[in-house]
């Protein structure tokens, strides 16, 4: 039985590379080198980086900037442990990563933006890009400076063209959608007056919401990220001005002002928020929800009742924001997280449908004001057309 289940793993991972090959293709990295004379560094003090495939044809003035995602860090230990690794520094980076989804360079894979230039802007401070503290202590080497990277990668950008953008998006994943959600404002005044500019957060939109124990878990995780980094100035001073600054690291306190046209895609389910906000393993110290976190098929009743519940939590949190006609969203009922990477979830033959629409069409009708776009599913099981979430079993400790 064991070499059965070893030699369908193996199988599994050779249909994935092959896919993977098929639908994605390979870009090296770009150090920001010029950065360090101003301070915008990871958080081991390496340059910034990022990916940039070039656009052709009618796309050569268009621009997708999209962050790539990976958490944040809340403390000393937990940021001097990721500043060894790619999510701190650029030296740990590898040197080419794969475009696929909204950064495809094929028109059957990604017929609106495929021939646009297409950047992966790579995450290493920790904080969303919003942190800035001058001082650095030279036993930690822990740079806070995220704010300061986010504006020298638009510049170095600005200067290799971007300047003369005509369309251009700001995307993000995870903690890269929450990125885009709180730059979204800082992204249109950078951009030249007469471009058409837009956001889309795919996976960004993290709410304050209790877990399982009753406790206040991501609002006091998300207090000592931004108390840590100093974000209170870069975050929106609409904001901050009346209410507590870390409080302003969740959406649904901040979008209801942003100016700039934005589309919000998220699943209802979202797999990172269920493991990390709902059921952190603090709150869960038996492992009651580890299978559950894993799989969604997983789930008895009750915690499929629970997860209900934090459905109607992440709708409330989702109030008024289609009150402006230039928002967009996308809310589907699946266990996934981030699906404008993945071609599977962004545009084929078998993605995920909301009103008979993937992906990749909804977001292009409303970039392009061919009609608007705001959806929210069923709750689940309803969908068959989710991609749902698997984990390995190492996966399924949280935060």
């Amino acid at each position: 039985m064991a070499a059965k289940g070893n030699g369908l793993l193996w199988l599994l991972i050779i249909i994935a590379v092959v896919s993977l090959k098929a639908n994605a293709f390979f870009v090296g990295m770009t150090l920001v080198e010029d950065a360090v004379a101003k301070g915008a560094v990871c958080l081991d003090g390496s340059p910034p980086a990022y990916h940039l495939d070039r656009g052709s044809g009618a796309g050569i003035n268009n621009w997708i900037v999209h962050i790539e995602g990976g958490g944040w860090c809340n403390n000393i230990t937990t940021c001097l442990a990721r500043k060894s690794t790619r999510l701190g520094s650029s030296s740990h980076m590898v040197k080419d990563i794969a475009f696929s989804g909204i950064l495809g360079n094929k028109k059957s894979l990604n017929p609106d933006f495929y021939n646009w230039n297409r950047v992966k802007v790579r995450y290493c401070d920790g904080a969303s890009f919003t942190g800035d503290i001058e001082k650095v202590d030279p036993d930690l080497n822990l740079h806070f400076r995220g704010a300061r990277i986010f504006r020298a990668v638009i510049d170095d950008l600005l200067a290799k063209g971007m300047s003369k953008a005509e369309n251009a998006i700001l995307s993000g994943c995870s903690a890269g959608g929450l990125t885009t959600i709180l730059h979204c404002d800082n992204f249109r005044a950078l951009i030249p007056t007469g471009a058409k500019v837009k956001c889309l957060a795919d996976a960004g939109y993290f709410i304050n919401t209790l877990d399982v124990s009753g406790a206040a878990h991501i609002e006091n995780y998300y207090n000592e990220v931004v108390t840590l980094q100093g974000s209170a100035n870069n975050l929106p001073s609409y904001c901050t001005s009346r209410t507590k600054p870390s409080l302003c690291f969740f959406p649904q306190n901040v979008i209801q002002q942003i100016r700039t046209p934005i589309f919000l895609l998220n699943a209802a389910y979202d797999s990172w928020q269920i493991k990390n906000i709902l059921a952190p393993g603090v709150a869960d110290p038996h492992g009651y929800w580890h299978s559950c976190k894993l799989d969604i098929k997983n789930c008895n009743p009750s915690q499929i009742e629970t997860m209900q519940g934090f459905r109607q939590d992440f709708l409330r949190a989702l109030q008024g924001v289609d009150r402006d006609p230039a928002r967009g969203m996308f809310i589907n009922s699946c266990y996934a997280h981030c699906q404008s990477e993945m071609q599977e979830t962004w545009l084929r033959s078998d993605s995920p449908l909301l009103d008979k629409t993937p992906i990749a069409k909804a977001v292009a009708d409303w970039f392009y004001d061919r009609h608007p776009f705001v959806q929210i599913d069923c709750p689940y099981p309803c969908d068959s057309t989710c991609h749902n979430r698997v984990f390995e079993p190492s996966e399924g400790s949280s935060s």
